[in-house]
């Protein structure tokens, strides 16, 4: 497979979204697994419901206003609310993302994130794991106001690099996510992580990977 052009999602694909409350799990106890998902599922069901209501928050205040519902729903000390949060700042990434974009960028490819994080969490989240310099560019839904799975998020890369949607090569955890982006015309490629089950939404990708590894043999 030939490309020029790879862009990643970042929360689930290359940072591991459950590694915010993994680290607290000590305090948070047994159910902090069932807590960080159920976090998660409530994050991103804010975001389609507010680009649905055309009543817009930032990844930050979603990702806040989401936690508060989890910690109330799990009946975890509200104490640690403040800590959780800077948490979800410097995630951790999966551990083979730092080796597979050192190989990729020696490939001579453009390297991009497109993300429902705001620029200051994408910066934060590449910073501190030390990936900064692997990247050209990191877009956020922020430029146009709505989240994915919505065209004008995945018309960001393709404005900028003048190319047409079959031309990027996108990877992402996220079945939903896959589909947006594969239905609106990108090579895209699921990232299987879980061993889940594809969605039933008008897209089945021509490849799916266990982890970022493995997009070595096929790029």
């Amino acid at each position: 497979m030939k490309t020029r052009f790879i862009i990643f999602d970042a929360y689930g694909t290359l940072f591991d979204v459950n590694s915010a409350a993994e680290k607290y799990k000590d305090k948070i106890g047994d159910k902090w697994e069932s807590f960080a998902n159920f976090w998660r599922t409530t994050q991103l069901e804010y975001t389609w419901l507010r680009s649905l209501m055309k009543r817009h928050k930032d990844f930050w205040q979603i990702t806040e206003d989401s936690l508060d519902k989890s910690m109330r729903v799990f009946g975890i000390n509200m104490a640690m609310k403040d800590d959780l949060l800077n948490l979800y700042k410097v995630l951790s990434s999966y551990p083979e993302v730092g080796e597979v974009l050192k190989n990729l960028k020696k490939k001579n490819v453009k390297l991009a994130i497109l993300s429902n994080g705001t620029p200051a969490l994408l910066n934060e989240l590449v910073q501190s794991n030390d990936l900064k310099d692997f990247f050209d560019d990191l877009f956020s839904i922020e430029s146009v106001k709505i989240y994915k799975p919505d065209s004008k998020v995945y018309d960001l890369p393709v404005q900028k690099y003048k190319v047409k949607p079959k031309d990027i090569t996108f990877l992402s955890a996220n079945t939903w996510d896959v589909s947006g982006a594969g239905n609106y015309g990108f090579n895209s490629i699921w990232v299987n992580r879980s061993n889940d089950i594809f969605d039933n939404l008008d897209f089945k990708p021509k490849n799916e990977i266990n982890n970022l590894t493995q997009l070595l043999d096929l790029i």
